[in-house]
Parts: structure tokens; C-alpha cells; sequence
């Protein structure tokens, strides 16, 4: 692939950016998404990095390039450990095989390394935030461009997220919310009809007809008052029978789906339909993690973030070092907290989303009433375990070094400044954080 010449690739050695995607039809377009599941695989495997997440996302990053203009319209990735399929269409691919390596592509998305990559992250749930500051200097500055966030259901459980999603309710600036939800299944009989609502509310005929029946109420005083507080029940009732969105229009969205997000076509339609409705939108799209890929589908856990694999199996490379028999530092961490909680019923852990990555996966197999995962929520474990602490119980919150930056009030507001007896137990505190 890099000396352009591999026939495997046939579309996507010859695109570089999202004008040449756009010169394609959209029977073509799958092609394409399987050319780049393929070609992530393959490097990957080879290089290691992030895994699942970016072959789940490789139809939405192919529709939002395809319907969006990129990089004049941005679109803001979440964490951005998902931006492989991105970096590859906007002229990286022959690069991908040099990721995290010095002097090589960065792991995450870095706006000094493409125009393309319009916001940089590594932590969750800055996502929507950062989205919303840019669609208001855009309306300050006179601007018509488009923004859009991408989310997953993980970083939505970071309170930043809801923040966020308050703030645009408020202000109602026109940018897209596209929620990548890969921790359910769709039910086939609802998502038939929820895709056919969807269809309906987004066409622009209804969008034109709603706009026509508010400003044809608002000048009627007390009964247009009443016909819009029936209207907006009927319209949200229906939604609310048919899809879990009532949440999001609560927050001030105009919600559709939930549809598969692993069906370029159908979000490709969808994309084109709800591109020009005004204010805040929130996309539902339903996607694999690890998509296309057997052993990824089967162990998304394992294989979110990989060294270097055994392509036909998913299995570790193991190199040599010559310590392979030295333990983990997170197993062992683990097992000596397994090992006090035999002996002292007051101890329980703490972790955000990271129970396997900080060894309190054996916990929760041991004490799950003793464990806590309280999501990617850094700074609500830490004012959470100075509760604990406060009536009594020893708590030892587990996160890995870099997240734990977020937190850094409620250790000194809430734990130092009372002396109470918190544990922390920082991972990967390398040079790297």
C-alpha cells in the first residue's frame, strides 16, 4: 500500500481526502468501507494501537466525509482513539503503519498534524463541548459551515457530556450530535418503524411544514400558544413510544434513530436528511465494536487497544524480552486488593471504566458488592470515595495516571482538606501519562 501499487486496494489507494470519496456513487461506497476495515486490520495488526473502536466507526466515518465538507465543516471526534478510518481518508493512510511511533502518526486526533483533525482530545466526553464553542464563533463570525461531535455511549457517561448537552438545548445553535452506541442490540420490529419516523421527521418537507405551523401560531396568541403545546406532545409522544430519545429531546435535540450504524447506506440517507435542520440534533446509531473482525467482535474488551497480533487468530505476538515470567503491575495490584478484602470487610474498590485496565476486573469477580465502576465519572470516584471514607469504609480508587487530571479539585477539596483515608492506586504513570 505504500508504494501504491497494492490492486487490494483499489478505491482507497486513490483516495486522499474527502473530495476524491465525494467523486464516488454511493454504490461504491461499501467497497470502499470494506477496503478500509481491511486495510486497518492489516496494518494494525502489524503495529499495534487502537482497535475495536475504529473498525466499528469505519461506515460513519466514510457517510460524514461523503456528506459533509470536510475540513471547511468539522467534525469533532470524542477521545479520538476511533480516528484510524478518519486518518486514512484524509490523506495519512500511507502513513497509518508509523502510528505511535516517534516521529510517526499520533494516536489521537492533533490538528498540527491535518486541517482534517478539527479538535485534539485523549480523554473523554469533551466531545460536544467543544463542538458547541465552535458552532458560536461560527455564528459570531458570519460563518455557514457545519459542526458535529461524535460520542460513544461510553464517554457519554462522563457528566461533561450532559453539561454540554444542557448548554445547547440553551443556546439552540445549529450543530449535530452523533451518539455511537455499541453496547445494545437493535430490535428488528422497532427499528423498522423508528427508521420510517425518522425518514418522516427529518424530510424537509415536514421540517418546512412545522416551521409554517409555528410561525403561523405565534400569531395567535393564547390558542397558537395551545395548538403548539399539542403539537409538540403528539410529535413527542409518538417518538417517545418508538424510541429511547425522550432524554435527549428533554435536553432541547431533535432526536432520530436508534438506525444501524454499520450500513453506510442508511447513514448516508440519514446524514443528507438532517444536515440542514436547524438547531441542536442528536443522531442514535447502533454499531459493533470491532466490526468485520471475528476475534474483535468476539473480545471487544481485550482487543480495544492491542500490541501486535497474530492476524488470522487475534492473538498476542509476544516478544522476548527476556522478563516475559515478570507479573503486570495492574494484576498485581489487583490481587493484593482481592487479598486485603479477604482480610478486612471495609476495604472496596473504585474504578472509572477501567476495571480490566487497573486489575479490579478481579474484584468484581470475587466481591461484586465491594466493587464500583462508576463510569468515565474521574471526578465524581473521588468525592464518591471521600464519602465511603467518611463513614468509615477504605476505599481505593483506581485510574490510570493521565485521567486522574480531572480530579484534581476533589482530592484536595474533598479528600486532603478532611484527612480522610482515601487510597489511590495510579496506572501508566510513565512519560507518557
Amino acid at each position: 500500500m505504500r508504494n501504491g501499487k497494492d490492486s487490494k486496494y483499489k478505491y482507497l489507494m486513490n483516495i486522499n481526502s474527502s473530495a476524491e470519496l465525494k467523486k464516488l456513487s454511493t454504490k461504491e461506497l461499501p467497497i470502499v468501507c470494506d477496503e478500509l476495515r481491511d486495510f486497518i486490520i492489516e496494518t494494525i495488526s502489524k503495529t499495534g494501537g487502537h482497535f475495536g473502536a475504529g473498525l466499528g466507526v469505519v461506515e460513519l466515518t466514510v457517510a460524514l466525509h461523503y456528506i459533509y465538507d470536510t475540513p471547511q465543516d468539522r467534525i469533532v471526534f470524542d477521545v479520538g482513539h476511533q480516528g484510524y478510518p478518519h486518518k486514512v481518508l484524509t490523506g495519512r493512510r500511507d502513513l497509518l503503519h508509523t502510528i505511535r511511533q516517534k516521529g510517526g502518526l499520533s494516536g489521537f486526533l492533533k490538528p498540527s498534524e491535518s486541517e482534517y483533525d478539527a479538535f485534539g482530545a485523549g480523554h473523554a466526553s469533551t466531545s460536544i463541548s467543544a463542538a458547541l464553542g465552535m458552532a458560536a464563533a461560527r455564528d459570531i463570525m458570519g460563518k455557514k459551515n457545519r459542526i458535529v461531535a461524535v460520542i460513544g455511549d461510553g464517554a457519554l457517561t462522563g457528566g461533561m457530556a450532559y453539561e454540554a448537552m444542557n448548554n445547547c438545548g440553551v443556546q439552540k445553535r445549529d450543530i449535530t450530535v452523533i451518539l455511537n452506541d455499541n453496547n445494545m442490540s437493535i430490535n428488528q420490529n422497532v427499528s423498522a418503524i423508528s427508521n420510517y419516523f425518522n425518514e418522516l421527521f427529518a424530510s424537509p418537507v415536514v421540517e418546512k411544514f412545522r416551521t409554517n405551523i409555528w410561525e403561523l401560531t405565534g400569531k395567535m396568541d393564547e390558542l397558537g400558544d395551545r395548538i403548539r403545546k399539542v403539537a409538540s406532545r403528539v410529535e413527542g409522544g409518538v417518538k417517545a413510544v418508538i424510541t429511547p430519545g425522550s432524554l435527549f429531546e428533554a435536553f432541547g435535540f431533535k432526536y432520530f434513530g436508534p438506525i444501524n450504524g454499520n450500513n453506510v447506506l442508511k447513514l448516508v440517507r440519514i446524514l443528507r436528511l438532517i444536515r440542514d435542520i436547524h438547531g441542536p440534533v442528536l443522531l442514535h446509531i447502533v454499531t459493533q465494536k470491532g466490526k468485520g473482525y471475528k476475534p474483535a467482535e468476539e473480545d471487544s474488551s481485550n482487543l480495544h487497544a492491542i500490541g501486535k497480533i497474530d492476524v488470522n487468530t487475534g492473538k498476542s505476538i509476544i516478544v522476548d524480552s527476556g522478563s516475559s515470567s515478570a507479573p503486570q503491575y495492574y494484576k498485581v495490584l489487583g490481587q493484593s486488593l482481592v487479598e486485603l478484602c479477604d482480610n478486612n470487610p471495609k476495604i472496596v474498590g473504585i474504578t472509572a471504566a477501567m476495571g480490566e485496565g487497573t486489575g479490579l476486573d478481579l474484584l468484581e469477580k470475587k466481591y461484586p458488592n465491594r466493587y464500583f465502576d462508576v463510569g468515565i465519572a474521574e471526578q465524581h470516584a473521588v468525592t464518591f470515595a471521600a464519602g465511603l471514607a467518611k463513614e468509615g469504609v477504605i476505599p481505593v480508587v483506581a485510574i490510570y495516571s493521565t485521567f486522574l487530571q480531572r480530579a484534581f479539585d476533589q482530592i484536595i477539596h474533598d479528600c486532603a482538606l478532611q484527612n480522610l483515608h482515601v487510597v489511590f492506586a495510579l496506572d501508566r504513570a510513565g512519560i507518557v501519562g
